[in-house]
């Protein structure tokens, strides 16, 4: 499994995942009493809102640079925490109901400003299902993309820093044999959106509504925490395309950091994912992971042979 820096890794073999998971199954069948959700995490949606909510009545009269600040240092880690819980939400791992989650899914996206939660849920199941396939899988960057950023350290950094437009917008618009604009609960979550930051502009002021947006900018991009979109599929190593982060952000990103864990059993929900390496370690222990998001930024930025290319990709099924 081999690739130059300006062109993805082919392989012709299918995604290893629903493999492990058979194997886990078979020698750990006791992983299944880690199944099911954990109603747990709406009660920390609902503090992280009020908690966002607080720091942008906080920065509402104060100047640009504060406001940065707090966005960079603050605000972006709680609002990755609420990307966490909508990816939570995404796989039915705060209730049962599809559209309960959903709901909760909407309510963690407040704060967001960008109306994300049920486009993911559609584009990340398909991810899950087709992964590599460039048709189905919008975490596969677009030849286009993929073209101009190229090997530049600074392309790669206003990548970064736009990436929160590249995952909602133009990698979307890739894909267009994925129709979900029909979808009532998009609509929904839509007005939900625009109406949580008309309130916020109107009874804070519009640089409560910029914190709130630039913590969003944040944390899926020029950020240590940004990193986690490189760490999940980014190939490092031959013969690996799905890597797990066991460094100290887990604390704070509610160990999404565990993805080749996440991957394999996508019933386990966030608060179970370490009892799952831990009970099947012969699975994880030998595999390649990242253990600090600030070497792997950094590696990401000035290291020519990763690009966005550094990915594996697989024909239609």
């Amino acid at each position: 499994m081999k690739n130059s820096s300006l062109q993805t890794i082919h392989v012709n073999y299918p995604e290893p995942h629903i493999g492990r998971m058979k194997e886990i199954l078979k020698a750990h069948p006791e992983v299944k009493n880690l199944f099911g959700p954990n109603p747990w995490s709406a009660l920390i949606i609902c503090l992280i809102v009020i908690a966002q909510v607080l720091f942008a009545w906080m920065v509402q009269d104060t100047n640009a640079w504060i406001i940065l600040a707090a966005a960079w240092l603050v605000g972006a880690v709680m609002n990755h925490a609420m990307f966490v819980l909508i990816h939570e939400a995404t796989h039915n791992l705060i209730f049962t109901s599809s559209n309960v989650n959903k709901i909760w899914a909407i309510i963690a996206n407040l704060p967001v400003i960008f109306p994300a939660a049920i486009g993911f849920r559609t584009f990340h199941l398909l991810h899950h299902r087709y992964q590599g396939d460039f048709n189905r899988d919008a975490d596969l960057s677009g030849p286009i993309e993929s073209k101009r950023v190229g090997t530049s350290w600074w392309r790669k950094s206003i990548w970064l820093l736009i990436f929160i437009y590249i995952e909602g917008v133009v990698r979307p618009a890739r894909l267009k044999n994925i129709r979900f604009m029909n979808n009532i609960w998009i609509w929904i979550n839509l007005a939900a959106c625009i109406s949580f930051a008309a309130l916020i502009a109107y009874t804070m002021s519009w640089a409560s509504l910029g914190y709130l947006c630039l913590s969003s900018a944040f944390c899926v991009g020029l950020h240590p925490l940004g990193a986690r979109w490189i760490q999940e599929h980014y190939v490092f190593h031959e013969q690996q395309e799905t890597y797990s982060y066991y460094g100290s952000f887990n604390h704070v990103m509610l160990n999404v950091g565990y993805h080749n864990e996440h991957h394999d059993l996508m019933m386990v929900p966030w608060n179970n994912l370490p009892k799952l390496k831990a009970t099947a370690p012969e699975y994880y222990d030998t595999l390649v992971s990242h253990d600090s998001y600030w070497k792997l930024l950094k590696r990401f930025i000035f290291d020519p042979k990763i690009t966005l290319y550094s990915r594996v990709t697989r024909d239609s099924r």
